[in-house]
């Protein structure tokens, strides 16, 4: 998320702006703009994309301007509008789109002190003048630094949640072969222990209970609906081990395999 780029480079305020209406703003060509949104959402179109809501922030690179920025007409919008460059010019600084954070209040808070510190700038001598543009610098970085770290974040989750639902898809069809926690945290590109948290987080339960539920509850189907025996059953489900099918099955049912299929034949 850019951090190699802002490494390198040193961002500089120019100018920052609050607004609540709608309006198209242009990103020259050495300059980009973050626009913070600090009450209500705002709908943000680049030239030739999608509009996106926003409701915290969207970086403008001058590569995708002219922007569009919607505000509603029922509700209460305010953004701020932070028009910066990167030095050296010549370095490379991609940096677009939306972006989120947990931070909001720090972010709000800097963002007034910005503003405050821009009015106040030419009121100084060059010196104090000097002193107040490089805090701009500092905050600004800051804001960068927490926007950048925390929509990672965000990113980092979002994807373990979608390793997390492939592999649940993944247990879905191929139950009935066999299925290791290691070889479950391998296809998730995690560690098993990392995995086994967020697996438990995600479903509630553990990976292996998960497993034996959905065995039993597919073995319950059959046990219903075909003439089979309850060991040709276990095996269908992914149980070697009849015994072991068994045992598993009447703990989380109640009854063996064979009572369960007396019990449903009773009743057809």
């Amino acid at each position: 998320m850019n951090f190699q780029q802002l490494i390198q480079m040193i961002p500089l305020v120019e100018q920052i702006e609050s607004y609540n209406i709608s309006q198209t703003i242009d990103c020259p060509a050495d300059r980009h703009l973050l626009i913070i949104v600090r009450r209500g959402h705002i709908k943000v179109q680049a030239h030739d994309h999608e509009p996106a809501v926003c409701t915290q922030a969207f970086a403008c690179h001058p590569d995708y301007g002219p922007y569009t920025i919607q505000s509603p007409r029922t509700k209460e919008v305010e953004y701020a509008v932070i028009t910066y460059r990167m030095l050296p010019e010549h370095h490379l600084w991609t940096l677009h789109g939306p972006l989120t954070t947990i931070s909001e209040y720090k972010i709000h808070y800097m963002v007034d002190e910005l503003i405050r510190t821009t009015h106040d700038i030419s009121m100084h001598s060059a010196q104090e003048e000097a002193a107040h543009q490089f805090r701009m610098r500092m905050m600004f970085e800051r804001i960068l630094f927490i926007y950048l770290y925390e929509s990672r974040i965000t990113h980092e989750k979002k994807s373990s949640f979608e390793s997390i639902e492939e592999t649940l898809s993944y247990i879905n069809e191929h139950y009935m072969v066999e299925l290791t926690l290691p070889m479950l945290a391998r296809r998730a590109g995690m560690s098993v222990g990392h995995y086994t948290v967020l697996f438990k987080k995600h479903t509630g339960t553990t990976m292996t209970s998960y497993l034996h539920t959905l065995r039993v509850e597919k073995a319950k189907l059959l046990l219903s609906q075909k003439n089979l025996l309850a060991k040709e059953i276990a095996q269908r489900v992914g149980y070697v081990d009849y015994f072991h099918f068994s045992k598993v099955f009447k703990k989380i049912t109640g009854c063996s395999p064979t009572v369960y299929q007396q019990q449903q034949t009773s009743k057809n």
